[in-house]
């Protein structure tokens, strides 16, 4: 399995939480009332799951070996998708204070919630599109067979010192359980072998 394949995988179970929260939103828009325990799980998925472990693996292993091969670091692909890391962190800061205002009794945190977890839905959707039909191809392309083996192994690293033993495992069971309760379609039915579904 190639790197960017551990990638694309990983965006199958984003798409699935991001489904949950939009029907999570919609649910709030036309209630006036969001699910905060739910809320409050997806926004550790986004904050843990998307951004320490998954983009952490494309911003400080996947871009820089594309920077070392002759992608600008300034203005390349790599440069676009940081941007739109960053552009992603803004909306999950929104999603945050909106849950931190309606549970100091505030009504208007809905609004803020559900605007900021919609934006950031489609923020996100056209983002893994971009990675998965343009910016992977780009890096397959590019690295060697001795590259992909050091970047899943890092990838590997980063997940053991930085996520730490099961958190990984933790959040695929999580995304399962959302899409069980806002009757989405699972990307993954459960841990799999190596080279299935969610498999490192």
């Amino acid at each position: 399995m190639k790197p960017t394949q551990i990638l694309s995988n990983e965006h199958r179970i984003i798409e699935q939480v991001l489904s949950c929260v939009e029907a999570m939103a919609n649910q709030a828009r036309e209630t006036g009332k969001l699910d905060t325990e739910a809320a409050s799980q997806t926004l550790d998925f986004f904050k843990t799951f998307v951004d320490k472990c998954h983009h952490a693996k494309e911003e400080d292993h996947l871009f820089p070996l594309m920077e070392a091969k002759g992608f600008s670091k300034d203005f390349g692909p790599t440069s676009v998708m940081r941007g739109e890391h960053l552009q992603g962190r803004g909306f999950i800061e929104g999603m945050s204070q909106g849950l931190s205002e309606i549970e100091s009794g505030n009504a208007e945190g809905v609004n803020t919630y559900v605007r900021n977890a919609l934006e950031y839905i489609e923020l996100l959707r056209q983002h893994v599109h971009k990675e998965d039909h343009c910016l992977f191809s780009m890096a397959d392309n590019a690295f060697t067979a001795e590259d992909n083996e050091k970047l899943i192994q890092s990838f590997k690293d980063h997940e053991r010192h930085e996520m730490g033993l099961g958190v990984h495992e933790k959040f695929l069971l999580m995304a399962n359980n959302l899409a069980e309760k806002w009757g989405v379609e699972k990307a993954c039915s459960g841990h799999q072998p190596s080279g299935g579904c969610c498999a490192h």
